[in-house]
């Protein structure tokens, strides 16, 4: 049985010759079929084996495909995808990539920062970028114009704080975000919303006008899971792109198929 939590995008039980992306994270693997560059279903699985893999070559005419993951390599996965597409992209450290990447230890870049800048690169060539994914951790990344990727920080999620918050402490509750979030809290609830959401919010905002300063021009790309939460929230100009890694796992893919 497919343990499918949610499906995005689904249009037509079989295409020809698509692209498969698979992003696997920490609590859920996101796959996406691409018809060269345009994506054309998406679906989360909250478990992901061989078995998901054969239902889904069951019904695309898979290509192509690359595995991203930060959960470490499943040889078993990697060695079906081998034996079932004519290209298959483990991505690694030395996989070419179509930005320059400056980072001192790229053996231990996450995948989905390093996948999350080529995507913004690829939409936006030639422009100075700051990348932000609000997921379980908060990641920026910086590309400049040139198409190099500087680096960037890492910082925990929303989440994350709410977790920690009540984790480290004996007495404050365990909350999550809600709707409205005043500035200042009037209740132990609401002032642990207040500081995580708006501390967030200040975070974001400040690296990018501090960034601002040296990149006039920045773009801002927002994505992770709670991308659409911040977005309206930022006084900052921003593209929200919950799609952005993806995007870029399915060029670093096609790049190297270029090739």
């Amino acid at each position: 049985m497919r343990d499918i939590s949610s499906i995005l995008f689904f249009f037509a039980e079989n295409f020809s010759h698509v692209n498969l992306i698979i992003e696997q994270g920490n609590t859920s693997s996101k796959v996406a079929v691409y018809d060269k560059k345009h994506m054309v279903a998406s679906f989360v699985y909250k478990k992901f084996d061989v078995d998901e893999l054969e239902s889904l070559f069951g019904k695309y005419d898979f290509k192509h495909g690359i595995l991203s993951t930060v959960i470490g390599k499943n040889e078993v996965l990697n060695d079906y995808l081998r034996g079932k597409l004519r290209r298959f992209i483990f991505l690694d450290e030395t996989v070419k990539l179509p930005i320059s990447v400056q980072y001192e230890t790229p053996e231990t870049l996450g995948k989905d920062r390093l996948a999350a800048a080529v995507g913004a690169n690829y939409l936006e060539p030639g422009k100075d970028l700051l990348v932000i994914d609000a997921g379980t951790a908060i990641t920026y990344e910086l590309i400049e114009a040139s198409g190099t990727f500087l680096g960037g920080n890492i910082s925990p999620g929303m989440t994350t704080r709410f977790k920690a918050l009540n984790f480290y402490t004996k007495k404050l509750p365990l909350v999550a975000e809600e709707e409205i979030i005043p500035l200042i809290g009037t209740s132990t609830e609401s002032a642990i919303q207040a500081g995580v959401v708006n501390g967030i919010v200040y975070e974001m905002d400040g690296y990018i006008e501090m960034l601002r300063i040296k990149y006039p021009n920045l773009l801002v790309f927002l994505t992770g899971g709670h991308s659409f939460y911040f977005e309206r929230r930022l006084k900052n100009s921003i593209f929200a792109d919950i799609n952005l890694v993806l995007t870029g796992l399915n060029r670093i893919l096609e790049y190297n198929v270029e090739d």
